[in-house]
């Protein structure tokens, strides 16, 4: 194949003309763009003939492509005939063409729909020399605002940040082990990569003996895994990279197994999980598999005063009563507010937390999209040790349930750390129990069109010894976090105490810590005046 829009040698007939003509041996299809109209065409070229002389021509922007067997398509497309004096006639027009191997012949069927995609993609009302575009809006541009859609595909289409994944060894290796530890699940069968990014996960399919595997990405990280598996032919040869959302491509067959990595912080943060479900549902067979099959966030109430001092400290800064002669005060409340309403995002002591975790399944092979837009998990626990209770901890894993080994991919606190981390919603105003006490309530996670969720978070402290029977409240917090804005506390010294060591070192009502083991974000003590750091660094 010369191009990956040009076919040599295929054969193609005008099935619609009155009197059917012998089908033209030897052709050449080529896909592009008609110098005319500005729209895509397919032109199909006798033997001999230059491009520029085209035998038959096809619109691609109203056209629609049906396989009739392995090597052989109809493409079907509207016409009209103009006469001097006559109306003009509108009719169809259906062109028979047949490739030479199989190969070609999937690769043709692509190729068709990418040319027709661009048209689908254009702006609605664009003027075309033969009409205007109908605007075909996706599943996807209906959920999702244009601006948050931009920016996630421009960053997922830069290759420091695929990068970063691919050196998440834990997530990178356990893929790795999930797909070739299953290979009986791979070999022969065709394999549908969700939002493949480099394409490694294509080419761990590959390397499982996978027959075919397609590859979709919507970023233009696409060139680049077009370019990564090229380069490793005797993989890529089995695999094609199609460029599009898995709402609006098309394929030419059913999947056997779909593998992706949609995961989020969270789990759901970035809604790709929705894009798995919806590629489910429009490509995979019945009885097929998917990498990973399901997923579970895990939630456990935490104990972390050191944490708790940083967040409250954040906010003195607008404590200050002579800011260059401005009151700063009447701000504190809503700063202080502010922050606490930053998920944070780090890796902490499991130690840290104060009962055991409970967990919230989600199955991808048989939940329905709209089952993420709104997630309500119902809260309980019972204190193991009497302390301050800051909030929920929360981190997820995932399953690959192939048929020779089980595998899991965790973000658990204690596990081997991963570019996820671990996930915590601190409450403002913190929660007293007793080791036995029971705690309830309720995370709550709602989807928005920035691709991703409002936290909602709700917990109780229930009576604990005597009238405990009656399950009365005793005291309630709650907060709303932000997940697409988190507190990434990577950097942070990871101290720890035991909680009820940290009782006795707690700052609070003046949330001031004693010397200097508590620093601010910008390192600074918050006993450190900015007159003291000038005389420092020498600015007096």
């Amino acid at each position: 194949m010369a191009s990956p829009d040009v076919f040599p040698n295929v054969s193609f007939s005008d099935v619609s003309a009155a009197a059917v003509a012998p089908a033209a041996d030897g052709a050449t299809a080529a896909f592009g763009i008609d110098a005319a109209t500005g729209g895509p065409r397919l032109s199909l070229v006798k033997a001999g003939k230059p491009e520029v002389e085209p035998t038959v021509q096809v619109n691609l922007s109203d056209a629609q492509i049906f396989k009739l067997g392995p090597r052989e398509w109809l493409c079907v497309s509207d016409e009209s005939e103009a006469k001097a004096g006559v109306e003009e006639k509108s009719f169809s027009r259906a062109i028979n063409v047949v490739l030479r191997t199989e190969a070609e012949s999937k690769a043709f069927y692509l190729t068709f729909q990418r040319w027709k995609h661009r048209v689908i993609s254009g702006k609605a009302g664009e003027s075309l020399g033969n009409g205007s575009i109908i605007s075909s809006i996706s599943k996807f541009d209906t959920k999702i605002e244009a601006s948050s859609a931009k920016m996630y595909f421009h960053y997922y289409g830069q290759l420091l940040h695929q990068q970063n994944m691919l050196q998440d060894f834990v997530r990178t290796g356990t893929y790795y082990a999930a797909v070739m530890e299953n290979q009986s699940d791979f070999e022969g069968r065709v394999v549908v990569d969700v939002g493949a990014g480099s394409g490694i996960l294509s080419l761990f399919a590959a390397q499982a003996g996978a027959r075919h595997v397609y590859a979709v990405e919507a970023s233009e990280m696409a060139e680049h895994a077009q370019r990564l598996i090229s380069g490793n032919p005797s993989l890529g040869q089995r695999i094609t990279v199609i460029k599009g959302k898995v709402e609006e491509v098309e394929l030419p067959e059913k999947a056997d197994i779909l593998i992706s990595e949609p995961m989020g912080t969270l789990l759901v943060n970035e809604r790709m999980l929705e894009s798995y479900v919806i590629a489910r549902e429009r490509f995979l067979a019945p009885d097929g598999k998917m990498f990973p099959t399901t997923g579970r966030i895990h939630m456990a109430p935490f104990s972390d005063e050191y944490l708790y001092v940083e967040m409250a400290n954040k906010a003195l800064f607008w404590q200050q009563h002579n800011f260059f002669g401005v009151d700063l005060t009447p701000l504190h409340g809503s700063a202080f507010q502010g922050y606490f309403s930053q998920p944070v995002v780090d890796a902490f002591d499991p130690r840290l937390l104060i009962s055991p975790p409970t967990y919230h399944t989600l199955d991808f092979t048989s939940m329905k999209e709209e089952e993420l837009y709104e997630i309500d998990i119902p809260l309980s626990f019972v204190a193991s040790v009497g302390t301050r209770v800051h909030g929920l901890a929360c981190w997820f894993d995932v399953l690959f349930n192939g048929s020779t080994v089980q595998r899991w991919l965790t973000t658990a606190p204690g596990s081997p750390t991963t570019h996820w981390y671990q996930l915590r919603c601190v409450l403002s105003q913190p929660l007293y129990v007793m080791a036995g006490q029971e705690i309830t309530g309720h995370l709550h996670l709602v989807a928005h069109s920035a691709q991703s969720y409002t936290i909602y978070l709700t917990m109780s402290a229930k009576m604990w010894g005597v009238g405990a029977e009656q399950g009365g409240i005793l005291q309630t917090a709650t907060g709303k976090f932000e997940l697409k804005e988190p507190y990434y506390r990577l950097s942070q010294p990871q101290s720890y105490m035991m909680p009820q060591d940290q009782q006795q070192q707690q700052q609070l009502p003046s949330l001031q810590p004693q010397g200097s083991e508590l620093q601010m974000q910008d390192g600074l003590s918050p006993g450190i005046t900015i007159d003291q750091v000038d005389q420092d660094c020498g600015l007096h």
